[in-house]
């Protein structure tokens, strides 16, 4: 599980909305010019259920599952490339059974099917997308905002 320290900075409905500090991986990461979340600033924000009840101010501690992130690396890099051979294979069958160039029907319906797994990546993104084993979620408050300390000692 992948945990971030971050501020309740907000609250929409049911859900808080948190900051946190950007992971020194964004730094490293071979497609961050073309990510959402890269921007200037070292912060970012991610809207979570606020299963805690958290308020305004509260440090709290957000995890991530990790183990659906094997399921959607496996359909975003290597579902397209599957796809893109079994499109090939069939324009081979389909060439051979027509009596036409293999070549340009395998390599056209290769990357007709290589695109279509674009549409249904975008398909699958929206189903899964809802799910709450792909969200980020409160695991414990690091501090309360509205915590007060109190003096228990006896005055002299």
């Amino acid at each position: 599980m992948v945990t971030k320290d971050g501020v309740v900075v907000g609250v929409s409905g049911a859900n808080v909305i948190v900051k946190t500090k950007r992971s020194k991986s964004c730094e490293s990461c071979e497609s961050k010019d073309s990510c959402l979340e890269h921007s200037k600033t070292d912060e970012m924000t991610v809207e979570v259920f606020n299963s805690l009840n958290a308020s305004i101010g509260d440090s709290v501690v957000v995890g991530f599952n990790t183990a659906p992130l094997l399921k959607l690396t496996f359909i975003l890099y290597i579902f397209p490339i599957l796809l893109l051979l079994i499109g090939a294979y069939m324009g081979e069958f389909i060439a051979i059974r027509l009596d036409v160039n293999i070549s340009n029907t395998s390599m056209v319906i290769g990357v007709l099917f290589f695109f279509s797994s674009f549409f249904i990546i975008r398909l699958i993104n929206n189903l899964w997308g809802q799910k709450s084993e792909y969200q980020p979620f409160l695991i414990r408050f690091m501090q309360r905002a509205s915590s007060c300390s109190v003096n228990l000692s006896p005055k002299i």
